[in-house]
């Protein structure tokens, strides 16, 4: 039943996807796009002749009758248009990353706990199979302790104005971390460079560490000759590969490692490395788009008051990393503890 009014701030580069699914989901009823190119909401208005346009945010949230809208602008928009927005009683989901700063991320996480409101946070790659067969490994403990998450996440473009590399292509992957490892980072170190004009950081390397020597990396770069979305996670029993580029065989499972054979309990350093080389396997998984996943989740949530997957607090948390990252870029790649 399409009975969950829902209108769109942003119809730019990942609002039109947003629209699509939310006018085929069963339980949203599309009613409001916005956006401040009359261009963009015009076309809008062309595939959705039903949908009403505007320029103006406002109107959307002076209906009453709306219950949820959906942010995908620019992050330095976020924290006032989510702000507003759960002011005026409505559900959000907001593109990632949910604000620019923690301390106003908090403030909206606050926020949404004080209305009773749904906050979550379109960490979209939560929401793919993939990732969740993953999860599912890892808490299955068929990976035995983790070692290290290493992340490759490179393209040529897309340049963006407002906010440099980490804070463009990290979150995806950070999210996944977050998802998946479920540990409390403890530190954090940057380092990147520029090479346009604008001072933005195009290339850049992040390092997170935890507890227990568990150990995080992510290469995030606009310059790369290809396109890369590879993520390698090593563990005690077994290793994962998560390639999301692979169209037949998004994970590989390898029964891989290392085993310590001590020649003299007294010394470490007389340990003998053995290496496993066991087999490798690639589990069947589901192609079902994972926004599709994510707003059929929202409906969930609002409909029966659930705590979402992907809720302000885990937006908090990538946040939490996000300025860490930056405040070590700043000073020249110091580390940040968090």
């Amino acid at each position: 039943m399409k009975d969950i009014k829902v209108g769109i701030i942003g119809c730019g580069y990942w609002g039109p996807n947003l629209i699509r699914n939310f006018n085929d989901s069963y339980h949203f009823d599309l009613e409001y796009a916005c956006d401040l190119n009359k261009d963009r909401t015009e076309r809008i208005k062309l595939c959705y002749p039903y949908v009403t346009v505007t320029t103006d945010y406002r109107e959307l949230l002076k209906d009453r009758e709306l219950n949820a809208v959906a942010v995908a602008t620019p992050v330095f928009t976020h924290y006032k248009l989510v702000r507003e927005a759960l002011e005026a009683g409505k559900h959000v989901l907001v593109e990632k990353p949910l604000a620019s700063t923690v301390r106003e991320a908090e403030n909206l996480v606050n926020l949404a706990l004080k209305k009773g409101l749904i906050l979550l946070v379109d960490h979209t790659f939560i929401y793919t199979s993939a990732v969740r067969r993953i999860k599912e490994f890892i808490s299955a403990g068929e990976l035995g302790e983790i070692y290290y998450f290493d992340s490759v996440r490179v393209n040529l473009g897309l340049f963006q104005h407002d906010v440099n590399v980490i804070w463009d292509l990290a979150p995806h992957d950070l999210s996944i971390m977050d998802f998946i490892v479920g540990e409390k980072p403890v530190s954090v170190v940057a380092t990147g460079a520029s090479h346009t004009p604008g001072g933005l950081e195009d290339v850049a390397y992040v390092t997170v560490k935890f507890k227990d020597n568990l150990i995080a990396h992510f290469h995030v770069n606009w310059m790369s000759p290809v396109k890369i979305r590879k993520v390698i996670i090593g563990g005690s029993k077994k290793m994962v590969v998560f390639d999301d580029l692979d169209p037949a065989d998004k994970i590989k499972i390898y029964d891989k490692g290392i085993m310590l054979s001590k020649a003299n309990e007294k010394s470490v350093y007389q340990s003998m490395v053995q290496y496993r080389i066991g087999d490798m396997y690639a589990p069947a998984i589901t192609n079902i788009e994972a926004l599709k996943v994510e707003i059929e989740h929202f409906a969930d949530c609002i409909r029966n008051k659930k705590k979402p997957i992907t809720d302000g607090e885990a937006g908090l948390r990538v946040v939490r990393i996000l300025e860490a990252a930056s405040k070590s870029l700043k000073k020249g790649g110091v580390k940040v503890n968090i």
